[in-house]
């Protein structure tokens, strides 16, 4: 059952959002050549804390720690080692906080140093791909309309949409309905209305869209083993429309990027 949100929840988890985007953020400037994922992680988990928040991750379906950590062609789930970072490597890095009885959950994917143009292709496409399902949820569409719009872009631009790990809806539940895919035909599946609260995660990959599971449970790679990359909002229906409760801004101001990608999912709240 979808459980929509009163303009009140919906500010409430932009808190717990927002606590998940700073800590990302607060990593962006951790994250290079030589330091492991389980420093990392530590780090992240210290940091929540200190917002007035709890790892969100931390023990849910008993994973071991605070981030899922996934390098190169590890798409999700990875856990956090004392492998060192290398230079030329991406990582995704999805990250959950608890705040106030309402979760935030939220990723990136991070190039160590200098990478190659065909990775880095790989990364822009991506997060552009999370844009285009983004515009489509608002109020009347559906959730294939927003895994049509992913997978379109991304398959156009010659990559691999993961089929078998999709988004979902978010609240005092980490997961919640609606499931939503990153591929699906328009017109499809569970209609959007007001109030409704979703992450969107598209998982691309460099080369084919299958995937396996790891021993541990957890870690899922590509199948050919080439990198995958995984970015992630929460984003809310407010006025109809698709509102970003999550930011990349804390990464963007940490590195020195300009952006004003996000803008047209922002919108002033009246309360």
């Amino acid at each position: 059952m979808i459980k929509v949100k009163t303009r009140e929840e919906i500010e409430i988890m932009r808190e717990s959002a927002l606590v998940v985007s700073k800590t990302l953020g607060m990593l962006a400037n951790e994250v290079k050549p030589g330091v492991t994922t389980l420093y990392l992680d530590k780090l992240a988990e210290d940091f929540i804390r200190s917002e007035g928040a709890i790892p969100g991750f931390l023990g849910l379906y008993d994973f071991p720690n605070t981030l899922c950590m996934s390098p190169n062609s590890q798409v999700v789930h990875g856990i956090p080692n004392k492998t060192t970072l290398k230079e030329g490597e991406i990582i995704s890095i999805d990250c959950g906080a608890l705040k106030n009885g309402f979760y935030g959950d939220h990723a990136y994917t991070f190039a160590i140093g200098e990478i190659t143009s065909d990775i880095e292709k790989l990364l822009d496409a991506t997060k552009q791909s999370l844009y285009e399902g983004i515009r489509e949820f608002k109020a009347g569409n559906r959730v294939g309309d927003v895994g049509f719009a992913i997978q379109k872009f991304a398959e156009d631009n010659g990559y691999g949409v993961v089929r078998e790990l999709v988004g979902h809806g978010l609240g005092k539940e980490m997961h919640e309905d609606p499931e939503m895919p990153n591929y699906g035909k328009r017109g499809r599946g569970k209609k959007f209305t007001e109030g409704m609260v979703v992450a969107i995660e598209p998982m691309i990959n460099l080369g084919t869209h299958k995937i396996r599971q790891h021993s541990d449970g957890w870690t899922i790679t590509t199948l050919d083993n080439k990198p995958s990359a995984h970015f992630e909002h929460d984003v809310a229906i407010v006025n109809g429309k698709p509102e970003l409760l999550s930011t990349f801004k804390y990464i963007y101001d940490a590195l020195g990027i300009k952006s004003d990608e996000e803008n047209e999912f922002r919108q002033n709240l009246q309360q």
